[in-house]
């Protein structure tokens, strides 16, 4: 048998092997997956029209570049595209969600906001001393980033209800100690005074 037929041979035999199919099912089911939540978006339908390229296939090429560039900080990008990931996709998503008629989806980046919010004030306090002791920090809180706001994972939604709620609860009911509430949480009675959320001025996103 002549080298290049024994090398189809051997390609062969991996392409029909069980757990080869298998895989290579597991990943089309994916990127149907991926498709199929991509499609909600008209903005990624209309690139996929002009370009002709797949958008799944597009946005994973797109996070595999990002991943490279953080991974390795070509060009000193490993920031930039970080908050890239960070603060523009989750703007985007978030005006999706806002003009959508579900509510699910509004609590669930006001929650990664607030997250975020929090986390990158405590990062500001001390990111000299991050970026010097922990190596590929960029590449930790990309993958952190990503795992707050995925809507599989709801990482953000996690951090609140057991880190953030509990301290801004403990801190909320020390200062209304005096009053009697058994609720932190409880809003306040706007009979005595102004309450900007309970205005009935029309939103600026009020559709005419």
């Amino acid at each position: 048998m002549s080298a290049p037929t024994q090398s189809q041979q051997i390609k062969q035999n991996f392409l029909n092997h069980p757990y080869t199919q298998q895989a290579s099912r597991f990943a089309t089911g994916q990127v149907n997956a991926l498709d199929a939540e991509l499609n909600r978006y008209p903005l990624l339908r209309n690139l996929e029209q002009q370009t002709k390229v797949p958008k799944a296939y597009g946005v994973l090429a797109l996070a595999a570049s990002a991943v490279v560039l953080i991974f390795f900080n070509m060009f000193g990008l490993a920031q930039p595209v970080s908050n890239l990931i960070g603060w523009a996709l989750p703007a985007y998503l978030s005006v999706q969600a806002i003009e959508s008629p579900q509510s699910n989806d509004d609590k669930q980046w006001l929650t990664y906001w607030v997250v975020f919010g929090s986390l990158n004030l405590a990062e500001s306090l001390g990111v000299r001393a991050i970026l010097y002791w922990v190596p590929m920090y960029f590449v930790f809180k990309t993958l952190f980033t990503i795992w707050l706001m995925l809507p599989a994972t709801r990482g953000a939604e996690t951090l609140y209800y057991h880190v953030l709620r509990p301290v801004i609860g403990n801190v909320k009911q020390k200062s209304q100690h005096t009053t009697g509430q058994t609720n932190p949480f409880a809003k306040e009675s706007t009979a005595a005074g102004f309450n900007p959320a309970g205005t009935t001025a029309p939103s600026s996103f009020e559709r005419e």
